[in-house]
Order: structure tokens, then sequence, then C-alpha cells
């Protein structure tokens, strides 16, 4: 498994757009490019971090090129909302423990 970490400055007042074009751009590259899906997680007013968990660095690396047209404008909108976009890391997993559920007795 791999594992890739953005940053995302947004322009405030842009926040309800550079979510929704995440989301729609995040739906895009798991149903076209493969990938295995992304959190989205907001540390303050306007900075917000995402991962996104690949099968492998190969598969990310050569995304990109399966996506409708629509991902175009998806992509601009997430531009238009930001005044940075970083990828922090890029991980090869080593150990998984995350459940989907919480442990029950």
């Amino acid at each position: 498994m791999f594992c890739v970490v953005y940053e995302f400055q947004v322009i405030p007042g842009k926040e309800d757009l550079f979510c929704q074009a995440w989301r729609e751009m995040t739906e895009l590259i798991y149903e076209f490019e493969g990938s295995l899906g992304s959190r989205l997680h907001q540390q303050s007013d306007t900075h917000y971090v995402a991962y996104a968990q690949w099968p492998s660095k190969e598969r990310w690396e050569n995304s990109g090129s399966r996506l409708p047209a629509i991902a175009e404008k998806i992509s601009q909108d997430m531009k238009d909302s930001t005044l940075k976009i970083k990828t922090v890391y890029q991980l090869e997993s080593t150990d998984d423990l995350l459940a989907s559920t919480p442990f029950q007795s």
C-alpha cells in the first residue's frame, strides 16, 4: 500500500468550493485511476490535509491520463480556491492497523 499526504491552504471564503472540488476529483480518481480513496481533514478554517491510498507507488505516479474531460474543470476549481497545494509525504505502508469499526469486547 502506498499513501500520499497533501496540504491545502484555501482562500478564505472559498472553503465550500474547495471541499466540493476535492470530493468530486477524489471520486473521479477512484473510479478512473484505481486509487483506494482519500480522506480530507480540516486543521483550521483555511488549512486542510488529505491523504490518499494507492495500491502502489507506480499506480499513483502513472495516474491522470484516464480521467474524463470534466476533471479539468474540477482541477481548475481546486486551483481557484487555494493559495497552495503541496504534496507533503509519499509513504510506503509497513503496517496497517486501521479498522472501520471500534473494537467490541
